[in-house]
């Protein structure tokens, strides 16, 4: 068991649905003070250039609710590879890689340690999927213990849009409010609502629907820790911790470690001092060799 320092350890951090790398800025700098770099990975159809319904930024938003989304199309696989490519980047510098994955993230996180456990040393899921108990996000997101969640104001047919969508642009003050409520639940009532417009309407309903497979073999060769996100609205911590209970029936021999981080959903936006101390401290542990 070695400890790794901080000059050799990356952090490579992978935002949840409808956010994307810019999510992470505030995060990055934290991390930085303690000498620990981090690089965010956009995933496919997010960030600067995240195609939108044609009607988005008009006035009445025109065909919100039914045009078919440019994300319909996208794999799993592609945000699958687009982590990986981070990761074979990442590794040419680095001897510790620590994954991080946010909510939804945890899919192509987990994908992407499984394809390719030599390219990470531990995986680090905040408030995130874990496909190793039931393979598909859906599967949680339908549970009981998942009853008590935030429930988001989806626009139109998900099926038939390619895309789960939301509208952080509405005028409709209460589906802005419910919104904010899963994710920024936390965020103090005097706060800008400037968020909303750092969201993106549409996250590929493949998603959430797709079963994210892994073995027993891979599992067990990188290291998990879970971060309990305590007040979440998004992903109550029943599910939570459901989630990580199945985890480690999956491999009884190598538990999730499991920490925990008061606030809600988002931490990279209200509390981003915080969450680096705590990833900092988590990458910096000695890891198996």
């Amino acid at each position: 068991m070695i400890r790794p320092s901080s000059s050799e350890t990356v952090v490579v951090l992978v935002h949840g649905a409808w956010h994307s790398a810019l999510h992470w800025a505030a995060t990055q700098r934290a991390l930085a003070r303690h000498g620990v770099a981090g690089v965010a990975v956009d995933l496919p159809g997010c960030g600067l250039d995240a195609p939108v319904p044609t009607g988005f930024y008009r006035p009445g938003q025109p065909g919100i609710t039914s045009e078919r989304s440019r994300l319909g199309d996208l794999a799993p696989q592609d945000g699958v590879d687009a982590v990986l490519t981070a990761l074979v980047d990442v590794r040419t510098r680095y001897r510790n890689v620590v994954l991080v994955a946010h909510s939804a993230g945890g899919g192509p996180a987990t994908a992407a340690a499984e394809q390719a456990p030599e390219l990470v040393d531990r995986v680090v899921y905040l408030s995130a999927f874990v496909p190793a108990g039931r393979p598909r996000f859906q599967d949680y997101i339908e549970a009981p213990e998942n009853s008590s969640a935030a429930k988001l104001p989806m626009l139109g047919d998900p099926a038939a849009l390619g895309a789960f969508r939301i509208n952080p642009l509405s005028p409709d003050e209460t589906e802005v409010d419910l919104i904010r409520q899963a994710f920024l639940n936390d965020l103090p009532a005097t706060a800008s609502d400037s968020w909303r417009q750092f969201l993106t309407p549409d996250h590929p309903f493949a998603s959430f629907t797709t079963p994210v497979p892994v073995t027993p073999d891979n599992w067990r060769r990188v290291a998990r820790t879970f971060v309990r996100l305590t007040e979440d609205r998004a992903l109550p911590i029943a599910v939570q911790d459901l989630m990580v209970a199945e985890a480690d029936r999956f491999a009884p021999d190598t538990p999730v470690q499991v920490r925990s981080l008061p606030g809600g959903h988002s931490p990279f936006a209200t509390r981003p001092a915080e969450l680096a101390t705590l990833l900092a401290t988590t990458a910096l542990q000695r890891t198996p060799r």
